[in-house]
């Protein structure tokens, strides 16, 4: 079976950025596995800490939930690395485990951070993260003796909340025309990020009117990546 690998900040970032990619691979057969650094308990849950009697727990937990059913909605496994949420603090432990999934996933494509983000350090810090496990993952030096089939795989990034100051650039974009329903579906389990529905679905349709010009073909919705490596 092949795979993909998503490694995100924050329980949101998987479903508003990279949503329809994992949709749609799950639906064509991918194992897809999410990484999610933290809960997004700071930040990233404006309306959950609205809630009278919000505690910290509460909203750990509360946001927990809603990653995991926008996981299995979109068809993919879900891992908490539970690392603090702004900022996030990743220690030795959580990159020996990132190294070890890389390996037993051996996956085809990376899905990660723009690495610049200066509204949101959480997420160049987790695309860091991501492509220096993916190198350290090829070590022979890194756990001697281990056995694994392992092939450094494609880092694609997904797009940013305000790309024009993350020098993010719009190298590939995706049709998920016959996804897009169940991403749509998905936002509507984040209640902790309600205020971002509509903006990401103008995303969609913005990227995917650029798709069907830059193609010749009909496109409604899409996503858009830039890519790290060369082709």
């Amino acid at each position: 079976m092949k795979s993909g690998l998503v490694v995100t900040a924050h329980p949101g970032d998987f479903v508003w950025r990279a949503g329809g990619a994992i949709a749609l691979h799950a639906k064509r057969g991918y194992r897809m596995k999410i990484v999610c650094m933290s809960y997004g308990e700071r930040g990233e849950s404006q309306f959950a800490w609205k809630e009278k009697g919000a505690t910290m727990a509460s909203v750990k937990a509360g946001r927990k939930d809603e990653a995991e059913r926008a996981a299995k909605m979109l068809g993919a496994e879900i891992e908490f690395f539970d690392c603090g949420d702004y900022p996030l603090k990743l220690d030795d432990t959580h990159f020996d485990r990132m190294v070890d999934i890389y390996r037993e996933l051996n996956p085809a494509f990376v899905l990660t951070h723009a690495l610049e983000d200066p509204y949101n350090f959480d997420h160049p810090d987790a695309a860091h993260f991501a492509q220096q496990t993916r190198v350290v993952a090829q070590a022979m030096g890194h756990k001697p003796g281990a056995k694994y089939q392992y092939s450094a795989p494609p880092v694609f990034l997904f797009e940013p909340h305000q790309p024009e100051m993350c020098n993010f650039k719009p190298q590939v974009i995706l049709n998920i025309d016959e996804v897009w329903e169940i991403k749509r579906k998905t936002f509507e389990i984040l209640a902790a990020q309600k205020h971002l529905w509509a903006y990401y679905e103008r995303v969609a349709l913005q990227r995917g009117v650029q798709g069907g010009r830059n193609t010749g073909k009909p496109m409604t919705y899409g996503e858009a990546y830039q890519r790290l490596f060369p082709m």
